[in-house]
């Protein structure tokens, strides 16, 4: 069952987020993104309330992700992608990214918080941010 609602519109435009925000991590560090945005509309809480769908997460301001602001972001999703945000739609979730609602490149190492949230790991150049139970109970 999927973990939240979509249709063929929404997968694509999850396909075309996760490359642009991802594909030079691979497959995996693409997968992780993914269970980013699909935590992120199911989380309703902290800076993630009353997002329903991937359009309301992938353009929400601010807090969105900056891809959307770049042209690489609106071209065509791609078959590969494609099948990458139907996983993650459907459940699938990579640590450090299983229950994060944050990640982002750091010039260095990924500090042990970022605003108040636990960091959970890195894959390559991306340091992943999770809430608690406490905070956000529908992204665990």
């Amino acid at each position: 069952m999927a973990r939240i609602k979509t249709n063929s519109e929404d997968v694509k435009m999850l396909a075309r987020l996760i490359r642009a925000e991802a594909e030079g991590e691979g497959e995996l560090g693409m997968l992780m993104v993914g269970n980013v945005a699909v935590n992120r509309v199911k989380a309703d809480c902290l800076d993630f309330r009353n997002l329903r769908s991937i359009r309301d997460m992938t353009f929400q301001r601010p807090g969105g992700f900056e891809a959307t602001q770049k042209g690489y972001f609106y071209q065509s999703a791609r078959e590969k992608e494609i099948r990458l945000a139907r996983r993650v739609i459907n459940g699938e979730r990579q640590h450090p990214a299983s229950n994060a609602l944050w990640f982002f490149r750091p010039t260095a190492s990924c500090p042990g918080q970022w605003y108040n949230q636990a960091n959970t790991g890195r894959h390559k150049s991306h340091c992943f941010f999770a809430p608690t139970t406490v905070n956000c109970p529908n992204v665990f």
